[in-house]
């Protein structure tokens, strides 16, 4: 968790308030959950914007702070103007290192350099850059390794091959998801077809020089 942000809490609510703090350079925004009140809050603009910049802000837990008192949340939601794609709206949701949440990780490919079906030209496909996960707040892993260095052409991956962290379960537990499959590329099946085409121009060729001989006998 490496994305900290001060927040003032905002006495009054509605769109006309929002607009007045956004009016004076802050995002509105408001953390709810945990058993307690919802509580509207203001934050700058620009930290809320290097926050997002950061790649770590949005489905992640991060640290808001009110006179000097920490509170761990997930950011739940984003809302950007339609038009400037500035962010007008974020939404907390509370949490503790215990909380059981709904995350997406990126998954990390690794076996690419001995996989089998990599090694005859085969190309990955893959099917889910993300995946969807079950986990403590406080134990969110940064990637989900995904080892296809025993993939053929042809096999598939899916999650339950995957090797989760302790405590982290499958987010969707109803079908078991597939992560990538490994396909013939496109560059090997042109030049297995240009192969070919080379075979049978070549073949053309040779019976194209003895045909004028056979139609020369035929004349004279």
């Amino acid at each position: 968790m490496s994305v900290v942000l001060d927040v003032v809490v905002r006495e009054e609510t509605g769109t006309g308030n929002a607009r007045e703090a956004r009016r004076n350079g802050m995002v509105p925004g408001v953390v709810y959950g945990g058993d307690k009140d919802p509580v509207a809050v203001g934050m700058k603009y620009n930290e809320v914007l290097k926050a997002i910049n950061s790649g770590q802000f949005l489905s992640n837990m991060i640290e808001i702070k009110h006179d000097g008192k920490p509170q761990k949340v997930l950011t739940k939601d984003v809302q950007f103007h339609p038009v400037t794609d500035q962010p007008i709206h974020v939404d907390f949701f509370r949490v503790t290192d215990k909380t059981i949440i709904d995350v997406n990780v990126s998954a990390v490919f690794v076996g690419e350099d001995v996989s089998p079906g990599m090694k005859q030209g085969g190309a990955l496909n893959v099917v889910r850059y993300n995946i969807e996960i079950k986990c403590p707040a406080g134990s969110i892993p940064d990637s989900l390794e995904v080892d296809i260095s025993a993939m053929d052409i042809g096999d598939s991956i899916h999650l339950s091959e995957v090797k989760l962290p302790a405590g982290v379960k499958p987010g969707i537990a109803d079908r078991d998801v597939t992560i990538a499959t490994i396909v013939p590329s496109r560059t090997s099946k042109t030049a297995e077809e240009e192969a070919d085409e080379a075979a049978a121009a070549e073949a053309a060729a040779e019976g194209g020089d003895e045909a004028p001989a056979a139609d020369g006998g035929e004349e004279g």
